[in-house]
């Protein structure tokens, strides 16, 4: 079960996601799913087509299954997704 606690250690694709801040300004806003994921960036399908993130200079909000809306810095994401999900991540709070 993803938690606020274990989300970086989980499976992202197909997890609903908004984009609350970007080094680039145009980054940020884009909202949609989440359908790709490599070590640097994250694929989201918007409205408007695919747009391709990168995950080191963006500060995300993910919608959990349960609701929960959740803040993740992007470059705590920066890794592949099978080294992530097996790394032990230590969280502050």
């Amino acid at each position: 079960m993803i938690t606020p606690q274990n989300v970086l250690r989980h499976e992202l694709i197909g997890l609903d996601v908004l984009v609350a801040a970007a080094s680039n300004p145009s980054h940020a806003g884009i909202s949609g799913r989440i359908i790709d994921e490599t070590r640097n960036t994250l694929v989201i399908q918007t409205g408007r087509g695919l747009k391709r993130i990168p995950k080191k200079y963006s500060t995300l909000h993910i919608r959990l299954p349960d609701g929960t809306v959740v803040e993740v810095d992007g470059s705590a994401l920066v890794a592949r997704p099978e080294k992530r999900i097996t790394m032990r991540i230590r969280l502050e709070g």
